[in-house]
């Protein structure tokens, strides 16, 4: 097959992907949304958004963020919608005034960034947490370097100055050879850089459920967690087959008096429905930031998450990537 035709078939083939992912996401999310202005509205970090309230707090439910491109009045304007695999690559992109046309200059800092940028293969398999910067005239940047072809999901999870926090998702086509992968099987317990990470618990469809992960190296507990944007750990959680998004922060903060800097990091969230998910832990530990990931079931049955994978069309051809510092910026991938 020559380049311009395998072009043309992986343009068609992604074109029905992202069609089929959105078909998906309204089909399986029972959830009903919350007035404006509740907790972790959108899925967005900051106060009490996160799934909890306090340190082992309730959770009331919501609608997971990352599914629109456009929600209360803002839109994520991605600059650069394609890239080639394997090559370094400044992604840009800005989050506009629905009203105005403009790009947002004033955002609300929140886990001592004004903007997270998320960004996931759609087999769940690669995963970057970044921290691009902004421009005078509101333009985000950040260099990406991604393994391989196939087609991603970036969320940009922010706070507008004086709004409700948002997480606005897009596709990013990476170019190049294409072939399918799986979403990597179900377990309790993730390696990564000599580190093991358990995972104790599981989400629950519809309600709070606690989630906890506890970080050894070498078989011995790592007691000396260190602060990373203001947690001990930072937890995502996607939804396989749309990529519904939930991130969610401990319960409880460094300097609160309580909470301790491991071994063991605790958090509550809720799922938006049964399925499978691919659960992403951030932890920093002798300066250097790395990333656990695991896939889990919420509902308790694997055959709830093959429906909604099952449907989503092509996968993507990732395997799970070394941590890469981002240009400038301690940054941390999978």
């Amino acid at each position: 097959m020559n380049t311009g035709l395998r072009i043309t078939v992986f343009v068609a083939a992604l074109a029905a992907t992202f069609g089929t992912a959105y078909g998906v996401g309204n089909a399986v999310d029972p959830i009903s949304p919350e007035p404006k202005g509740s907790a972790h509205a959108a899925g967005g970090h900051g106060g009490e958004r996160g799934g909890h309230k306090g340190k082992g707090g309730g959770h009331e439910p919501e609608p997971p963020g990352g599914l629109e491109i456009s929600r209360s009045g803002y839109t994520l304007d991605l600059r650069t919608p394609r890239i080639e695999a394997g090559k370094k690559t400044e992604l840009r992109f800005a989050v506009v005034r629905d009203a105005t046309g403009r790009a947002v200059t004033a955002y609300q800092r929140e886990h001592d960034k004004e903007l997270h940028l998320i960004l996931a293969s759609r087999d769940l398999t690669v995963y970057r947490h970044l921290h691009p910067v902004r421009a005078a005239d509101g333009t985000w940047s950040t260099p990406v370097d991604l393994p391989r072809a196939g087609d991603y999901r970036v969320f940009a999870d922010f706070t507008p100055k004086g709004g409700e926090g948002l997480t606005l998702g897009a596709d990013l086509a990476a170019s190049g050879t294409y072939e399918s992968a799986e979403l990597p099987p179900p377990s309790t317990t993730a390696e990564v850089d000599g580190y093991e990470v358990k995972l104790d618990g599981e989400p629950a469809p519809g309600k709070g459920s606690e989630l906890k992960l506890t970080v050894t190296k070498d078989g011995k507990p790592v007691r000396d967690l260190q602060p990373y944007l203001g947690a001990y750990g930072h937890l995502v959680a996607l939804r396989s087959g749309d990529l519904a998004y939930l991130h969610v922060h401990p319960n409880g903060e460094p300097g609160d008096g309580e909470t301790e800097p491991g071994p063991e990091v605790s958090f509550t969230a809720t799922a938006p429905s049964a399925g499978a998910y691919r659960l992403f832990l951030d932890f920093k530990h002798q300066g250097e930031v790395r990333t656990a990931a695991f896939t889990v079931y919420a509902g308790g049955a694997a055959e709830a998450g093959e429906g909604a994978r099952g449907e989503q069309g092509p996968q993507d051809p990732e395997t799970p990537a070394a941590t890469e510092p981002s240009e400038g910026e301690p940054g941390h991938a999978h």
